[in-house]
């Protein structure tokens, strides 16, 4: 996860080593964050020795810990390969990272032999990748481009969506400047939700599932999307998959052809499909719009903007709460964080509170595992991140379960005084999961809280045992201070938040219910004034 966390943040290629066996299974979750979210990653893994291996035997086992790494990892690495020839080591590592870093990128992994690995070679004798010369991908038909352009030109409620293949294609810059250029309105995935300022007006922010109202009115009631970088999976689209952007044209840019081909057998009518680098469309797109004039579309501009006064994320009366309101929290947090902070959050409540209520300045970064979405990831991508960037203040947000899972990774920090702000969102359960229990079970929290039989340590002393300075905050009113004090600290900190235990996260799609039903799960009186009970009408004029 360290290694995944380094290649987000560089841009180019971590690497990971581990012995056979349970080391190479427990670079496993790692290796699927890397795979889904198309990070290039290089996982070196050692194997039993070549005359201790069970071949075609038939036995489980016979050298100690072997285990078929390979074929275990095969399907969650975009190359896997056991060496069987010393004189190959240098081949197969050259396809390797070629293979890691070329078209969609992804992870690779190199099994070798103990053996192997101890043999006295010639290095004038090792067999070279020379890597077939790659073509330059086509150019974007013109009519494709204006396809887009003509589409873009009718349309009165369009939407532009973001996705994390913005930031693997290096388009940060193009993406903005189309969308200013169009004057249209920016939905984002989670994964892109940096792109754009949350100040800047053409800024929507999250939808989805667990995305937030304005967002959801404004996709759902659009009449045309233009998704670039999205592979747009049932979290954006929700279910099924036939109700998102209900009344829309679809354009949907990927450079994985699979990904625009998925949608035939979901039932979904794409407008256009363009398989091509998210860079090159922009670009392409770009080139074009220039040759034009593009109106605003102030009515349609107008109304989201109303969504977002009627919608607010926090609300006033979560500041007038005596417990920390997370909402609250991650406001207090979005106004002391500076421009240009690099965020790691773990998963759960903690992430979806970041991604509903953060709002992002100029030039942040965040990073999560987002389509593996594991517990645990933040800590371990948070170093990796310090090494990527050394001296660089890193912000790593989790909740208490997800800390658990690799919480002696804190040893690390200190040993090497990583500049890592911990930021622990604990309320002593796994409040996502209960959520669910809620939705569906009667609410018995059954594994997921204290009374459920949930342990929960005290972190604090768990942080200072580990060597770093802590504290706990647990009111309102406290948050702003404490959070000042942390980042006024030079290097590790561990600020530990008790979060009220009933807070949830709001708004949350129900499964199996369209984007535009999101209304909160928890009808708290609060909410009730603010709530939509019934679907947006499609035709929202000009």
């Amino acid at each position: 996860m360290a290694a995944d966390g380094y290649a987000r943040v560089t841009g180019g290629l971590g690497c990971a080593v581990a012995t056979s066996g349970p080391g190479a299974t427990n670079l496993i979750t790692g290796i699927c964050s890397s795979y889904y979210d198309s990070v290039p990653v290089l996982y070196l893994t050692g194997q039993v020795a070549t005359f201790r291996s069970k071949g075609d035997t038939g036995v489980r086992q016979i050298g100690f810990q072997e285990t078929d790494t390979v074929e275990m990892c095969r399907t969650v690495t975009k190359y896997a390969v056991l060496v069987t020839d010393p004189y190959r080591i240098l081949y197969e590592l050259q396809k390797a990272v070629a293979i890691a870093r070329s078209g969609r990128p992804g992870p690779v992994l190199v099994d070798v032999p103990d053996d192997l690995q101890r043999m006295d070679i010639d290095p004038a004798k090792l067999i070279r990748y020379q890597a077939a010369e790659i073509p330059a991908p086509p150019a974007i038909p013109a009519e494709t481009i204006e396809a887009c352009v003509a589409a873009l030109r009718s349309a009165h409620r369009p939407v532009l969506i973001y996705g994390w293949g913005v930031h693997l294609a290096g388009a940060e810059d193009e993406a903005r400047a189309l969308a200013r250029m169009l004057h249209v309105p920016v939905a984002m995935t989670w994964a892109a939700l940096d792109l754009l300022p949350a100040a800047d007006p053409l800024a929507i922010g999250g939808f989805g599932t667990h995305g937030v109202r304005h967002a959801n009115f404004a996709v759902q009631n659009a009449d045309l999307i233009l998704a670039i970088g999205s592979r747009l999976d049932t979290k954006a689209t929700g279910t099924p998959p036939t109700t998102f952007a209900r009344g829309a044209k679809i354009i949907m840019c990927d450079i994985d052809p699979t990904e625009l081909g998925k949608f035939v057998r979901l039932g979904v009518q794409l407008h256009l499909g363009i398989a091509a680098n998210a860079k090159a469309l922009l670009h392409a797109l770009l080139r074009r719009a220039k040759q034009e004039a593009w109106p605003e579309p102030t009515a349609w501009l107008a109304m989201i903007d109303d969504w977002k006064r009627r919608y607010p994320v926090c609300l006033p009366s979560y500041a007038r709460e005596k417990k920390v309101n997370p909402y609250w929290l991650v406001q207090k947090l979005s106004e002391a964080l500076d421009e240009n902070e690099i965020i790691f959050s773990d998963t759960g409540c903690a992430l979806a509170w970041m991604m509903q209520g953060y709002a992002f300045k100029a030039g942040q970064r965040f990073y999560h595992a987002f389509n593996n979405t594991p517990m645990g990831y933040a800590l371990p991508g948070a170093i990796g991140a310090a090494f990527a960037r050394p001296g660089k203040r890193i912000i790593c947000i989790g909740g208490d379960g997800s800390l658990q899972m690799n919480i002696q990774e804190l040893a690390t920090v200190i040993h090497h005084r990583l500049p890592i702000k911990v930021i622990l969102l604990n309320n002593h359960g796994h409040s996502m999961v209960q959520q669910t229990q809620e939705m569906w079970l009667g609410g018995n929290y059954y594994a997921t809280s204290v009374e459920g039989g949930l342990a929960s340590p005290d972190f604090v002393a768990v942080a200072q045992a580990y060597g770093f300075p802590a504290t706990s905050v647990d009111l309102n009113a406290d948050l702003p201070a404490k959070i000042a004090a942390m980042l006024a600290t030079d290097g590790p900190f561990f600020l530990n938040i008790e979060v009220d235990r009933q807070h949830r996260v709001t708004p949350q799609v129900k499964f199996g219910r369209p984007n535009e039903d999101a209304d909160p799960l928890l009808e708290r009186p609060e909410f009730l004034a603010n709530m939509v009970v019934a679907p947006l009408p499609v035709s929202l004029g000009k």
